[in-house]
């Protein structure tokens, strides 16, 4: 019976020295909190570089193909850039239908 208490003692005492290296050792995070939203700054800024060059690749082709340069490359580069100004907004309401869910769920907890 010593025994078996002598055991879980030391299995008690392992698993504190566990759990106290697992939370030294706890990932920290990767960006400082005054950069976190950087990460969707830049991701607007891809996703409407994106569809200006889209818009102009597709847009000179069509030109080389068809002659007609500097038109279609001029009309292509503008809808690629209406675009991805289209994306920017659906994504910064995404982002804000975000913000506030997460909101509501803290004011929620707080009750």
């Amino acid at each position: 019976m010593a025994d078996q208490d002598d055991h879980k003692a030391r299995l008690e005492a392992l698993e504190r020295r566990l759990a106290a290296k697992r939370a030294a050792d706890a990932p920290k995070p990767h960006m400082e909190e005054h950069y976190s939203q950087a990460q969707h700054a830049w991701r607007m800024v891809v996703e409407l570089v994106a569809g200006l060059g889209i818009g102009f690749v597709i847009g000179y082709g069509l030109d080389t193909v068809l002659g007609t340069k500097p038109f279609l490359m001029v009309v292509f580069t503008l809808l690629g850039f209406a675009a991805g100004v289209r994306t920017v907004i659906r994504t910064a309401q995404e982002l804000q239908t975000r913000a506030m869910a997460d909101q509501a769920g803290s004011e929620r907890e707080g009750e």
